[in-house]
């Protein structure tokens, strides 16, 4: 059984989320403040979590960043519930590292709905050879990245985003896809999280980063010509 944390101050909306996961075959578990919520993570890491940006003790933004820098959690899958609905909000926690993120008052279908989803993209897939295009070289298994042999620090998101181009190279791969697929959400206005992700990939990529190309008007594309 899938083990949830839902970390929320407001007891009400904890219960209610926790009663919906159960009902729906997963064990959750609540915590009414970040340092409960640390106490436990050192214990057992979940499957999933349901972090509230405003807690009482530590701002959601600022756990999304330790998370996301520890080797150990980095990949967890992360759904940001919070009442701020302005899009600078919905940017500001996606590009922190949050695979989703739901606006309060939300049903409890919704709710089991996008937890469901998560989790079967962050099911681990049958892995075989690595990815390879020019220099760059990505081992799904271990979630690497080499160029010319060495190492590339990339996060969850910009490792992710690579090896979707990687994988469709020679294809032109629209802005709307590349944020469904990489951030599970179908909005894009004024948000520049993407063009920003692609930006840092290029330049942590080096040389290598010119096989990812710009698409005017349209998206990105991997091509091993550059």
């Amino acid at each position: 059984m899938k083990t949830i944390y839902v970390v929320e101050d407001d007891a009400n909306i904890r219960e209610i989320e926790m009663f919906a996961l159960k009902n729906s075959g997963y064990k959750a578990e609540g915590f009414a403040c970040a340092s409960d919520f640390w106490k436990q993570l050192k214990k057992k890491k979940p499957s999933l979590i349901l972090l509230d940006l405003m807690l009482p003790d530590e701002d959601g933004i600022a756990m999304l960043g330790r998370l996301r820098a520890n080797p150990e959690t980095q990949a967890l899958p992360i759904i940001l519930v919070t009442a701020k609905t302005a899009e600078i909000d919905k940017v500001r926690g996606l590009d922190a590292g949050a695979d989703d993120y739901m606006a309060k008052p939300f049903g409890v279908m919704e709710l089991i709905s996008r937890v469901k989803a998560l989790l079967r993209r962050a099911e681990p897939k049958k892995q075989g050879a690595p990815l390879v295009l020019a220099e760059i070289a990505l081992d799904m298994a271990s979630r690497s990245c080499k160029v010319s042999g060495r190492p590339i620090d990339l996060t969850y998101k910009e490792f992710q985003l690579l090896s979707l181009l990687i994988q469709n190279t020679g294809i032109v791969l629209p802005r709307d896809v590349l944020m469904e697929r990489i951030w599970g959400i179908d909005f894009l206005g004024e948000s520049r999280t993407l063009d920003v992700h692609i930006k840092t990939l290029r330049k942590k990529l080096g040389e290598a980063g010119r096989c990812i190309q710009t698409v005017r008007n349209v998206g990105y594309l991997a091509s091993e010509g550059g």
